[in-house]
């Protein structure tokens, strides 16, 4: 079991930039597969990108594409998220999420451990 701890939120302009960061308890190892997820009130839970256990291989939703950056310290006790860009329309609570194996895909249902999330607000 691990508890993962989400870090880095807060109110920015369009146009600004944040970094969160998805650490394990205690810090221990997350060598697995971990995914960022968003949710705005009143919508569905989103898929946002997601890296894999070595960090060579990174997925992205298309309305990120190109804006965010997942990626891992060598350690592997964090996994961050570099947003750049950013729009209103990003505000949301931002999840990481792993289920302590390999995958790294889209679909939420196939993780099992998530953090408590944090609030990204994007003014206009």
């Amino acid at each position: 079991q691990v508890q993962l701890i989400e870090s880095g939120g807060g109110l920015v302009q369009a146009g600004g930039s944040l970094r969160l960061s998805c650490a394990a308890s205690r810090r221990a190892t997350l060598n697995y597969g971990v995914a960022w997820f968003r949710q705005s009130p009143g919508k569905e839970r989103q898929f946002v990108a997601a890296i894999s256990p070595s960090g060579g291989n990174t997925v992205y939703a298309e309305p990120v594409q190109g804006r965010f950056t997942i990626s891992r310290d060598n350690p592997k006790t964090t996994v961050y998220l570099q947003m750049n860009s950013l729009k209103p329309e990003d505000t949301a609570v931002y999840y990481c999420a792993t289920n302590l194996r390999h995958y790294y895909g889209r679909s939420p249902e196939s993780y099992i451990y998530w953090g408590q999330g944090t609030q990204v607000t994007v003014s206009s």
